[in-house]
């Protein structure tokens, strides 16, 4: 009999527990005590197992939704657990186990490295002690277990430039949603999937005023490359005469200037961060960011002539997150580092060593 009376989810999850262990291994459950002491923490739970070889002592932790920071924490208790055991106790037969509602794959993966079993509510468990190996992976029966969000749609990709471009320091939620120009909400579903992948920190305390920190830029500037990479977007190639291909970036940015064009638009690619950090001798193609709406207004501007082959300039229709953070640099408008980095990331040229260079010198990620 149970020393302490659990909630009712606790103690269905444990019979359950306790009913498949039997079951999959031939063994018999003797005692399950919930709120064990141990060093100032109380264990959710110890089982205590026959197996035609020896008894087992099976220390629990529970958990509503695993994910690896979760069992991570969870293991540490256990693993503290054990060691703390007295020297005479059977600690060959100390089987440490987090049992949970659902546990993520990766959450599962990390506890498997830690050689600590798992059991969850959809009857999968995993556990691994001398020659035994109990290892059923089930399918959820409330429903397929939610995939990973996607952080690169819509204005979820607006957070994602913001977050980079803080840097590393502190915000709140409503700070990052006033620099990514998107709503609270898209900031919670991109907070979560990155505390999910534990590549942001969380300050103590809770609702608007906890601050957070991105802690993993070079996995999420790495991740967005990848989801750019799979993305298509309308370009359109064009020449414009200029005696010197050297001074491209200039003659365009002071013909816009006298044409009076909006600043919605910005050089991107290996002319814009060449301007940032010098590698190249010269760049002799233009790319530049332009909203879709203004294209048929700056190739007018510019009087560019259309050209598949031998084009100087590339114009790329975009706006959103592309356009966000453009500065402007000895008189003419860049885009974003981090949008040129991306940008470098397509094969032409020497711009895999220049995007190098730029992540190191500029972005220092």
């Amino acid at each position: 009999m149970p020393t302490n009376d659990p909630d009712h989810f606790e103690k269905n999850l444990l019979t359950s527990f306790a009913s498949a262990l039997e079951e999959a291994a031939g063994v018999a459950v003797t005692n399950i005590a919930y709120e064990v002491p141990s060093a100032g923490h109380s264990l959710d739970a110890v089982v205590e197992v026959n197996t035609p070889e020896s008894q087992w002592h099976i220390p629990i932790e529970m958990l509503n939704e695993g994910y690896p920071r979760d069992v991570r924490n969870a293991a540490w208790t256990l693993e503290g657990y054990r060691a703390r055991l007295p020297r005479n106790a059977p600690e060959a037969n100390v089987v440490p186990m987090v049992i949970a509602k659902r546990l993520s794959k990766g959450a599962r993966e990390e506890l498997k490295v830690r050689n600590i079993g798992y059991y969850d509510a959809s009857g999968s468990m995993y556990l691994r002690h001398g020659r035994w190996l109990i290892n059923i992976e089930r399918p959820h029966s409330g429903g397929r277990e939610h995939g990973p969000v996607s952080l690169f749609s819509s204005s979820r990709e607006k957070v994602v430039h913001a977050l980079l471009h803080l840097k590393g320091d502190w915000f709140t939620g409503y700070q990052l949603a006033d620099a990514s120009e998107t709503s609270v909400y898209s900031v919670s579903i991109v907070l979560k999937e990155l505390e999910r992948l534990e590549w942001i920190v969380a300050s103590e305390g809770r609702g608007r005023d906890q601050r957070r920190k991105l802690t993993q830029p070079g996995k999420l500037l790495d991740a967005w490359v990848s989801a750019r990479q799979k993305s298509k977007e309308r370009t359109s190639r064009w020449y414009l005469f200029c005696s010197n291909p050297r001074h491209l970036l200039t003659q365009i940015s002071q013909t816009a200037m006298k044409a009076n064009i909006s600043e919605d638009w910005a050089f991107t690619g290996p002319i814009a961060a060449n301007a940032l950090s010098p590698l190249l001798t010269g760049v002799d193609v233009a790319d530049i960011a332009v909203p879709p709406e203004s294209v048929s207004d700056f190739v007018k501007a510019l009087a560019l002539k259309p050209a598949e082959k031998g084009s100087n300039v590339i114009l790329i229709e975009r706006n959103g997150a592309e356009m966000l953070f453009r500065q402007e640099h000895e008189g003419t408008w860049l885009a974003s580092p981090f949008i040129q980095y991306i940008d470098l990331q397509n094969g032409r040229g020497r711009n895999k060593e220049l995007a190098a260079q730029l992540r190191a010198d500029i972005l220092r990620i």
